[in-house]
């Protein structure tokens, strides 16, 4: 099948974000200026350069996270591992603005090394980062559109050596949580390698 996409799809649901899966999902702490802390998942994220190692997330919609990394120029990234996905999902409860999705979920709130902004205790992974820059997407036709990009420039990182074997950390130990499309999700049991070929010359 086809279609254009603003002629829509037919489906039940949008196919979408089913298409562009698996997505890595950014598990955001921030706290604000005043001290208020937020916990939220992003599955619009990923990493977007090494050199500085800088990563994104995109909230649809100036959602408290963005509000609050937006006023102190700090948030972490925790990393979701299947012993945390119903937490998680816990975490993208819609409540008010001054209530802890830390509390509300269970988890515990710890200190970052070098930022304010707090981190997931119990994840095998965080990347405490400073804010870079906030973009505001246009469409086609240079409107904005209500996403809001956030970028920031990782500046230390917290692993559990548990996920590490031989020195590298081990998919099949941590297990990353990923998003799929409608309510679906996935983690990681099984991985494979694969090495990029050196061009020799004969095209095949």
């Amino acid at each position: 099948m086809f279609y254009k996409y603003e002629d829509g799809h037919g489906l039940p649901h949008d196919p979408l974000k089913a298409i562009v899966a698996p997505r890595p999902i950014g598990w955001i702490s921030s706290r604000s200026k005043d001290g208020q802390v937020n916990l939220a998942p992003y599955s619009f994220f990923n990493m977007i350069s090494t050199k500085p190692c800088l990563l994104m997330f995109s909230s649809e919609g100036y959602k408290d996270s963005v509000a609050f990394i937006e006023e102190t120029g700090e948030f972490a990234a925790n990393l979701v591992s299947a012993n945390l996905s119903g937490a998680m999902n816990a975490t993208s409860v819609n409540a008010p603005r001054g209530v802890s999705e830390f509390e509300y979920s269970g988890l515990t709130a710890t200190d970052c090394a070098l930022i304010g902004a707090p981190r997931v205790a119990e994840a095998y992974a965080t990347l405490e980062c400073v804010l870079t820059n906030i973009q505001n997407p246009k469409d086609r036709h240079g409107n904005p559109v209500s996403a809001f990009m956030v970028i920031g420039e990782v500046v230390g990182v917290h692993i559990n050596e548990a996920i590490l074997t031989n020195g590298l950390v081990d998919m099949t130990k941590a297990q990353p949580v990923s998003r799929l499309g409608y309510m679906d999700f996935a983690s990681v049991s099984e991985t494979f390698q694969m090495f990029r070929p050196k061009w020799d010359g004969s095209g095949g």
